[in-house]
């Protein structure tokens, strides 16, 4: 994990961008992402007719929350996804975890919530396998909400449209010729399958697109952007949306180890994570209802 730059580690243009960046997301540019920053910024230049990153910085200097603003953040967010990605983490999910929430929820009401979920193929990946299992679920009402602080990824994940590298990245044959259809050059999610998520722009330290209770909460590669105040800030948030038997996962580079007093190591899930508060009841009684 590259390790972060404080805005005051930069100079100049780069040093308001990044400014912007943290002000706006909360994230701090990794080492890497700023030297790649003026690559990343180069097609909002062109769009708005600058000449240097200098040039760029001026005009949003000048032009405070302003279109040009948010086409500065959308470039500079980290929007990298692929479907299934870290397959060992949706085979556990389709193996383990879907099944003990199927065995415990006595409502069958079957909530999960894709935090940061860049361009939308976590939440597709999670819709596959749920309609795939479609008869385990029969009679279940299922509630997938997706969300994203970029604007830019989240007209894209609600769009469903993917390019043909981006399904070759992860996405089994069979289920992209039975749950997308030709668009274009491109692919796009079948109606079933974007009915089933609920995309919504959301910023995770003014959230106000959770409600309730989740029973699967994905926060994965999103902690490693912020500083310990901002995770501590995040991991409060989940776990105010979560329940005594809520299964919550983390990048495989993140933990909660010395990030708060909300979570710990989940008992029956290998890199999953319960509830600390709540943990005694995680080994029997009945669900709470979420919602």
């Amino acid at each position: 994990m590259m390790a972060p730059v404080a805005p005051g580690g930069l100079q100049g243009a780069a040093r308001i961008l990044s400014g912007l960046l943290e002000a706006r997301t909360g994230q701090v540019l990794s080492e890497g992402r700023a030297w790649r920053m003026e690559t990343a910024l180069r097609p909002v230049m062109r769009a708005h007719d600058l000449r240097d990153i200098d040039d760029l910085a001026a005009q949003v200097l000048r032009k405070r929350h302003s279109p040009l603003e948010e086409d500065v953040v959308n470039a500079l967010l980290n929007n990298e996804s692929s479907f299934f990605r870290d397959l060992q983490i949706f085979d556990m999910i389709h193996r383990q975890i879907l099944p003990y929430i199927h065995a415990e929820r006595q409502d069958r009401t079957l909530r999960i919530w894709s935090a940061g979920c860049s361009t939308g193929q976590e939440a597709y990946s999670l819709a596959i396998r749920l309609r795939n299992d479609a008869a385990r679920w029969q009679g279940w009402r299922i509630e997938i909400l997706a969300t994203d602080i970029s604007t830019a990824a989240i007209e894209q994940a609600r769009a469903g449209v993917f390019s043909q590298m981006d399904v070759q990245r992860g996405l089994a044959v069979g289920d992209l010729i039975k749950w997308f259809e030709p668009h274009g050059e491109d692919w796009r999610a079948s109606a079933d399958l974007r009915r089933m998520i609920d995309f919504r722009q959301d910023n995770l330290f003014e959230a106000q697109a959770p409600h309730g209770e989740y029973d699967l909460i994905l926060c994965r590669n999103v902690l490693l952007y912020f500083n310990a105040e901002r995770r501590h800030t995040v991991l409060r948030l989940l776990a105010n949306h979560s329940h005594a038997h809520s299964v919550l996962l983390l990048g495989a580079g993140e933990t909660v180890i010395g990030q708060g007093e909300e979570f710990m190591s989940h008992p029956e899930f290998r890199g999953g994570y319960a509830r600390k508060t709540t943990l005694p009841d995680c080994t029997g009684g009945p669900m709470r209802r979420a919602g």
